[in-house]
Formats: structure tokens, sequence, C-alpha cells
């Protein structure tokens, strides 16, 4: 039995924040964002709207998409590091129940950026071990209510959106996932950091005037690792599929910054019609963003069955992963 990516699906918040806007709230530029960044706009969503409401929108599409009715669904995985709930419930036990679905195992996966490729990795995982056979994998993250506002070095990077899929039991081989790679390293772990209100650091009057509940990054730092770490990632899981880039369809990166976007890229000597960009309307939306990437281009008419998408993905941790996916929807 093999694991098939059978749809896709993403929901976006309607306000559209700009680098005019930012402009007006810190000391930044348009210009300033552009040049560093390539963003452009990112989605904000509203203050009545949580991460599983973003998740639960996303999920709907996907499903209707797979061709397979919601209760055939048994395994919700959600990757997200901006949950509804500090601790508890999960933020795909909040989706479960707006879906209706009981009686499943649905629970929460967090490696940041990488989130969505450490989901599809578990729902592989489970469908090859004949432990589930349709499972709804989503990256939902309302990055706006953990972001400080006050930063203009990080504030300007990230938004709000979900992204969803469905993953498949099949016995064509031809539409097997071809294969997912998942790492970490910890020793980085303060590079990019949410470093106040968990277990090391608890929720305090001082954490907060400290505003130690938001996302902190050491940008320069984490740019350069994430570049080589990328290259050599996607270099590996080409390599040991006997895959040249030349046959990739579609490249499909965490949407980060455009700087190391086309960084990792050149690197691989990727041309421009293979790589998907988003990255200038969206910013940085975790563990979501690269199935909005991925909505994006299915709902343009450019991703097709049977299209070889090679994901890559590196987030705080740090986390990183890759992915070998032909697309086995219609």
């Amino acid at each position: 039995m093999y694991a098939a990516f059978r749809s896709v699906g993403a929901y976006v918040p309607q306000k559209v924040l700009t680098n005019q806007d930012l402009e007006k709230m810190v000391d930044t530029s348009d210009e300033w964002i552009t040049k560093r960044t390539g963003i452009k706009t990112r989605h904000i969503a509203a203050h009545d709207e949580s991460t599983s409401d973003l998740g639960f929108k996303a999920a709907l599409v996907a499903i209707e998409r797979s061709g397979i009715a919601k209760e055939q669904i048994d395994m919700i995985v959600c990757a997200t590091i901006s949950p509804d709930y500090l601790c508890m419930p999960s933020t795909a036990c909040m989706i479960a129940k707006r879906l209706d679905i009981a009686n499943i195992p649905a629970f929460d996966i967090s490696a940041a950026c990488s989130g969505f490729i450490y989901a599809l990795a578990t729902a592989k995982s489970f469908i090859e071990s004949g432990m589930a056979k349709n499972i709804l994998i989503i990256g939902a993250e309302k990055l706006s209510a953990i972001v400080d506002w006050q930063d203009r070095t990080t504030c300007i990077l990230f938004g709000d959106g979900a992204g969803a899929a469905v993953i498949s039991a099949t016995e064509n081989r031809e539409e097997a996932i071809t294969d997912v790679h998942i790492a970490a390293d910890g020793k980085y772990y303060d590079y990019l950091i949410t470093p106040g209100c968990g277990t090391n650091k608890p929720c305090s009057q001082i954490a907060l005037e400290e505003r130690a509940c938001f996302i902190k990054m050491k940008g320069n730092e984490t740019f350069k690792v994430a570049v080589k770490t990328l290259t050599n990632d996607v270099r590996d899981i080409l390599e040991k599929n006997s895959i040249d880039a030349s046959s990739i369809t579609h490249f499909i990166p965490h949407q980060a910054n455009y700087r190391i976007l086309t960084a990792v890229a050149s690197a691989l000597g990727l041309s421009s019609e293979q790589v998907v960009m988003t990255v200038a309307k969206y910013g940085n939306t975790s563990s979501a963003s690269i199935p909005m990437a991925m909505n994006d281009i299915y709902e343009e008419g450019k991703l097709k069955r049977g299209d070889m998408m090679l994901l890559d993905a590196f987030g705080g941790g740090f986390t990183w992963g890759s992915a070998l996916v032909p697309f086995a929807g219609n």
C-alpha cells in the first residue's frame, strides 16, 4: 500500500496588510522590506478568527476536491506554531470538532515552518503501515497573534493563512509519494524562538514586559544556515531517488524570503519556470506556506495530475524537510 497526495486546498483571511500600512506602524519602508525580503503584502486574520477557523476552511476545500466524504477521514494532523490554545486542546481537535468528525486520532505537530512536511511524513508512514487510509493534513497559522508589532525586524515578515491536503492509500505505484526527508538540529534553537510563556520562562508580568511571548529571530544567522541546509537536503533527496532537477515540474519551497528562495534555486540549477513563489503576496505563513503556494498553482491550472513536486522547508528548531511528491489529484 502506498500514500498518494490526493488534493490540496487553502484559505486566506480577507484583510490585507501592505508595506505602506507598515510604514505607518513602525520605522520601515516599502523599499527596505521589498529589497530584503521580496514581501509586498500579507493577509491578517480578523480578531475573532482563530487558527482552527483558518484550518477548518482550508480543510473543507481539500476534502471536497479529494472526492471522498469527510466520514472517510480517519486521522487529522495539524502543523502549527500558533495554536488556538497554549497547551490543550490541540488545534487538530478543534478542526475535527468544526468538521463534525469524532472518534479518530487528531493531533498537532510543532515543527515551525517545516511543519507541513513533517505532517506529510507522518501521514505517509501511517498509510504505508496500514493504520490509516485517508489522512487530512493541515498547515495553519495566525502568526499575527505572536508577532511583536513593535519589532520592525520581524513584524514585516509574517502573515496568516492555512493550507490543507488529503493523503490517501493507493495500490497504484505511479501515484505514490516518492520520498520524504525530515530532520532537526536543536543547537540553533535560539536563532528563531518564542522565548517566553512556556515552562522554561512561564508567563509572568516580567515575561510580558519583556515581550517574550512574541517571535524573536536572528535574521542574518538564520539566513546563512537556511540556504546551506535547504540546498544540501534537496540535493540529497534528488540523488537518493536518482531524479534530476530538470525533471521537477514544480519546486515549492517554504515561502520565507525571496533571497533565500532564489539562492537555493540557483544552487540547484532550477529555472524560474520551475520555482513557485508566493512570498510577495502572503509573506511568511510558516507551516501554511507550502500548501498555500501549491493551492495557488492548482487554482491557476498549472498543477496537473502526474506533475512531480519538490517540496522544501526550513524552520525554527531548527527543523527542515524535503519531499518528492507526484500530484495524484484531478
